[in-house]
């Protein structure tokens, strides 16, 4: 049976590679730490809007005046998520559908309705759901909102940023105000300096509209995995530093001694001593043999320390 030889010592790393495997070793780091500063950055803005939506979503509602006092105002940052009530009438005939929101993973419409206050004041109106129709270009029927004088309570959201995206008539892409009010059939003049930055979800409705839309669901208050991500790309870049401190140790400690070592220096020696006696005796030295795998095994158990 033939033993595996053992393997040959590895040639040392010059000073260059060492050089340029710990230059290596920092950049990945410096790109670890990077991505964990990020995801650290993610986490404490998702930690402040979820600590926004607790504070204020679950507050006693106040009229909306008091929160976007005139014509213009825009939603300040810490009233988002705030409930609100307002009393006047919707204007059914400019309403507009949301493309592309479902709700609970069910592909459908949101409803947008204006609703101009008995101050004047027009707000956007998300009234809720509706799911697709059976062409998916829109919704079989929509609910038509109270008619009349109607009080409603909303929770308070900011404009989304205008889209570039085109839609159907009647239907746009993002809740912005001057988008939907444009996207009706009579355009947005008649709203024209009454309009706030700023929509309304619907939560109630008095009195009750006979046919009621989905539901929208509450703001989702998931921190994700943000920190968990964050720990892990610290534990990445002490693994790069880590790993180049290991490997420079393990190959500068020493090298290591084989048996083919062994039986190399003793050849020589053996050698060096047989030229010795024939040149005392005038013969010539007998030539040297490859050890075999059995000679190569006992050298190698011969110089291992008990």
């Amino acid at each position: 049976m033939t033993t595996a030889l053992p393997a040959a010592a590895r040639t040392p790393r010059t000073r260059r590679q060492w050089v340029t495997l710990g230059v290596g070793a920092v950049v990945l780091a410096a790109l670890c730490v990077l991505a964990a500063v990020w995801q650290w950055h993610r986490y404490t803005a998702r930690e402040a809007q979820i600590h926004l939506v607790e504070s204020n979503y679950s507050a006693p509602a106040v009229p909306a005046a008091q929160v976007l006092p005139d014509p213009g105002a825009t939603l300040p940052a810490d009233d988002e998520w705030r409930p609100a009530t307002l009393t006047g009438r919707y204007v059914p005939e400019a309403t507009v559908l949301l493309r592309n929101r479902p709700v609970n993973s069910t592909p459908g419409f949101h409803v947008l309705v204006p609703f101009e206050s008995d101050d004047g004041t027009v707000l956007v109106v998300d009234r809720g759901f509706v799911p697709l129709g059976e062409d998916a270009s829109s919704p079989d029927a929509v609910p038509d909102p109270p008619a009349g004088q109607v009080t409603i309570e909303v929770t308070l959201r900011p404009d989304e940023p205008a889209s570039s995206r085109g839609a159907p008539a009647r239907q746009v892409q993002a809740i912005d105000t001057r988008q939907v009010l444009a996207a009706g059939p009579g355009g947005a003049g008649w709203a024209e300096g009454r309009t706030v930055g700023a929509y309304g979800q619907l939560r109630t409705e008095d009195p009750a509209p006979p046919d009621e839309l989905g539901t929208l669901p509450p703001p989702d208050t998931d921190p994700g995995s943000h920190l968990s991500y964050t720990f892990q790309w610290c534990v990445f870049a002490l693994g790069a530093v880590s790993g180049y401190v290991l490997l420079w140790r393990r190959e500068t400690r020493g090298s290591t001694v084989t048996a083919g070592d062994l039986l190399l220096a003793e050849a020589e020696a053996s050698g060096d001593a047989g030229r010795g006696g024939s040149a005392v005796r005038g013969r010539r030295p007998e030539r040297r043999r490859r050890p075999t795998d059995e000679e190569l095994e006992d050298a190698l158990l011969d110089h291992t320390p008990d």
